[in-house]
């Protein structure tokens, strides 16, 4: 290896160092890393899963919106991870809050119209709270 390409690699590593240490997320290295972000991909999974049943006549409906917002948890998390500012974090980390909160509404919608099982939303419900009680901690993290 050069002298160049050693000082590089270490700039490189000393940038690395830098973002970790100024990370609120604590000591992930990438958003991929971070439970909170793990949960709410399996949670957009298992969403992706319960709406593939639904009727054709909800493909631009409930089961566009429902995917979206379960979605659209995890990709905030990820955003707002590489985000430089703790205000920026922190707004991205409530976005995906709301998010997660628009799909409680929705699968409760689901159940009152026929389509989703009591046993179904409870089972997701526990799914969601526990991500609400760990993306409550990650944005209180940064008051």
């Amino acid at each position: 290896m050069t002298d160049g390409a050693k000082l590089w690699e270490s700039e490189a590593e000393d940038k690395v160092e830098v973002k970790y240490k100024y990370n609120t997320e604590s000591m992930y290295y990438r958003f991929e890393d971070m439970p909170v972000w793990q949960l709410a991909m399996d949670y957009a999974v298992k969403i992706h899963e319960l709406t593939s049943r639904l009727p054709k006549s909800e493909d631009y409906g409930l089961t566009s919106q429902l995917r979206r917002a379960a979605l659209s948890i995890s990709s905030n998390l990820a955003e707002g991870f590489g985000r430089e500012t703790a205000a920026d974090k922190k707004n991205f980390y409530i976005m995906s809050r709301g998010s997660l909160l628009e799909t409680s509404s929705q699968l409760m919608y689901g159940h009152q119209v026929g389509y989703f099982s009591q046993q179904e939303v409870e089972m997701l419900k526990l799914f969601c709270d526990k991500l609400h009680f760990s993306l409550n901690k990650l944005i209180k993290s940064f008051k």
